[in-house]
């Protein structure tokens, strides 16, 4: 018994730990409608005939794969309501901000070669999209809203879930399509949000938490979480790929 209630443990965080694929796919698919030309040559030599796209996923695949172990805790960070992230005990595992820094600084030195330089750059794109759904950062109370139950249109759901995939999956487009509709926006925006770092983003994400936990007393969620948050989400996932653009241009262009 409590080897199958490991098991369903784990398939349960396999399940929730990031933006689902559509929104993984929608970040990689907008940055590379925003990088130079040059920083997408670069990115061709190191990707080869792969998009941003195709390769947003990786960091989930590998989950079934114990030699990537290691990256469980990437994914993620817990920053406690009132605290700054240089203020948290940090997670001797790792987490999103420290990852996201330092693959961030061994790419633009230059100096890795062959699938190191591959494997960096796919953890950037994955753990990018995973920093704009908000409950990547989370309190440290509820499992980034796992714990939090609800219904998604009379299905058990959970708040993270809902933000992960429910929501997105609901909207039924495609990823390219999902990227074409959201790619828009003001140079005014786009300098605002290609400003700061991944901590500056991370902390953003903490100001999200009063509109993501406003939720109804009988915690069904439906047509009127849609009406209210479609526009949040699609916002979030644009965020992702201009900034993701940003820091391939940096390192790349």
């Amino acid at each position: 018994m409590k080897k199958i209630s490991l098991i369903l443990v784990f398939l349960v965080g396999f399940e929730v730990m990031a933006w689902g694929p559509i929104g993984h796919r929608v970040v990689g698919e907008v940055a590379e409608k925003h990088i130079t030309k040059k920083a997408l040559k670069s990115l061709k030599r190191v990707l080869g005939p792969e998009s941003l796209a195709s390769v947003s996923n990786w960091m989930d695949h590998v989950k079934s794969d114990n030699n990537y172990d290691h990256m469980y805790d990437w994914h993620w960070v817990t920053i406690p309501d009132g605290q700054r992230y240089g203020e948290t005990e940090k997670n001797p595992d790792g987490d999103i901000v420290m990852t996201l820094k330092r693959v961030i600084s061994e790419l633009k030195s230059g100096t890795l070669e062959g699938d190191k330089e591959i494997e960096n750059l796919k953890i950037l794109i994955h753990l990018i999209g995973d920093l704009h759904q908000p409950l990547h950062v989370g309190t440290g109370e509820d499992q980034g809203g796992n714990q939090v139950k609800v219904k998604w249109f009379g299905r058990n759901s959970n708040l993270h879930r809902v933000y992960d995939s429910d929501a997105i999956n609901s909207m039924q487009l495609s990823f390219t399509e999902l990227s074409r509709f959201v790619d828009r926006h003001t140079d005014e925006q786009v300098m605002q949000w290609q400003s700061g770092d991944v901590e500056d983003w991370a902390h953003e994400a903490m100001t999200y938490r009063d509109r993501v936990y406003d939720l109804p007393e009988d915690m069904s969620l439906g047509y009127d979480f849609m009406y209210g948050n479609t526009k949040f989400i699609e916002e979030q996932l644009l965020k992702g790929g201009l900034r993701l653009a940003y820091i391939l241009n940096d390192i790349y262009g």
